[in-house]
């Protein structure tokens, strides 16, 4: 018999006793991860009040001793990234199904390594006197926003029983408490000045501006084709190329843009490391390599996920007017590795190039020539990237942060975000 264990119960409720069932157990991981379905065998300890009477609330506490399953091989799962929840049966003088759920919170958690999950916690009314018996049944494991869900595969014993006696005094009514005011209309604050337009990311200048050293690129929405670790997801991303002229070379930077979602878990510092191959398009041909530097700072969970730009230097391997569109993605983490392939070339970044020594791969001058430095506003152009017509608008949903890990997790959302946060 446990007294005081964080038990919260009615006035007359009894000391907390505390039980331990064991059943065999099935768990289904997400279909996103592949995996098989597990069989095992979960320990569990309900803690609930051993008397208590009839108009009590009682809090009952599932404690596992043991999950069913283990972590797969395929991740670390970082501190307090796991949550629990599951259903608690009630049965005998009255029944019902008892929601029970434990906060994110587990230690980190090696690839293989037992599962470690936190208490649970759920109310039950007491609304009949006599015996009441608490039995645990089914649960979900979340992670990330994929749920791995297991099932007993046998009938399970009660795992504690509540004798519930008749209230001394139960009262006949209870009072509620209504606002004496209740305002019939809300407020709404409208912006005394709305902008007729706004303007999109275009190129900055003409062709015949030829001192123009800064180019804006155009934003495009990029679909990708994700490879994982444990699975392939389409997904599309706006995306935005802009130049700086450096001499005869041009100094890129690349956008991830409007998309925005808070992290799921705690990242560790300098744990993801983005990158990409800028496909380059017209009379150039090949491609620039671009970077971000990885995470200065560990992101807290319920934190914005900030992604930094990509750099890199272009030098051109052709004279005339080259394109530049957004291709390969990859981010690395921990020894895990996410490639992002564009399935359609979406030209963001249109410039007047003059061949440099040592440059790109080049191409066969067809484009026309001009004045090195011009630019323009590009639209969809094949880029020597096939178009599919694959077509997913929205933001990048395909990739899920595990352990610092860039992965797709199922229905997991991890969305890039420029460097003013947007909310």
């Amino acid at each position: 018999m446990l007294g005081g264990a964080g038990i919260l119960v009615g006035v007359a409720a009894g000391p907390a006793q505390a039980a331990e069932v064991s059943y065999a157990t099935r768990c289904v991981p997400p279909a996103a991860s592949g995996l098989d379905p597990v069989e095992g065998t979960t320990k569990v300890e309900i803690n609930a009040p051993a008397t208590a009477s009839v108009g009590d609330e009682v809090t009952v506490v599932w404690k596992f001793t043991q999950a069913a399953s283990k972590n797969p091989d395929l991740i670390d799962l970082p501190a307090n990234s796991v949550q629990p929840s599951g259903t608690l049966k009630a049965a005998g003088a009255q029944t019902a199904d008892v929601a029970m759920q434990g906060p994110r919170e587990n230690p980190a958690i090696p690839k293989g390594g037992a599962m470690v999950l936190s208490d649970m916690k759920g109310t039950l009314k007491l609304t009949a006197p006599g015996e009441v018996t608490l039995t645990p049944d089914a649960y979900s494991i979340n992670a990330f926003s994929t749920d791995t869900k297991c099932a007993p595969t046998q009938t399970v014993a009660p795992a504690a029983t509540i004798e519930v006696t008749a209230s001394s005094t139960t009262p006949s009514s209870t009072p509620t408490t209504t606002p004496s005011t209740t305002p019939s209309t809300t407020p709404t604050t409208t912006p005394s000045t709305t902008p007729s337009t706004q303007p999109t990311g275009s190129s900055s200048a003409s062709p015949s501006d030829s001192g123009q050293t800064d180019f804006t690129g155009k934003e495009v929405s990029v679909p990708y084709a994700c490879k994982t670790p444990i699975g392939d997801k389409n997904a599309t991303s706006p995306v935005q190329i802009d130049a700086k002229k450096n001499g005869g070379s041009f100094d890129l930077t690349v956008q991830f843009k409007k998309s925005v979602m808070d992290s799921p878990a705690d990242i560790p510092a300098d744990s993801v490391k983005p990158s990409m191959e800028v496909a380059l398009g017209g009379s150039d041909k090949g491609t620039v390599h671009v970077e971000g530097p990885t995470n200065s700072q560990a992101i807290k969970s319920g934190d914005p996920i900030e992604i930094p730009d990509l750099t890199g230097t272009y030098k051109p391997g052709a004279s005339g007017r080259s394109t530049l569109s957004p291709g390969v993605l990859t981010i690395k983490a921990l020894g895990t590795t996410t490639t992002c392939t564009p399935t359609k070339s979406e030209v963001s970044l249109t410039l007047d190039t003059t061949q440099q020594a040592g440059g790109a791969s080049g191409g066969d001058s067809s484009g026309s020539s001009g004045n090195s430095g011009s630019s323009s506003g590009g639209t969809s152009s094949s880029g020597g990237l096939a178009q599919t017509g694959a077509d997913d608008h929205g933001m990048l949903r395909a990739l899920g942060l595990v352990a610092g890990t860039v992965i797709l997790l199922g229905g997991a959302i991890f969305t890039f975000m420029p460097r003013k946060r947007l909310r």
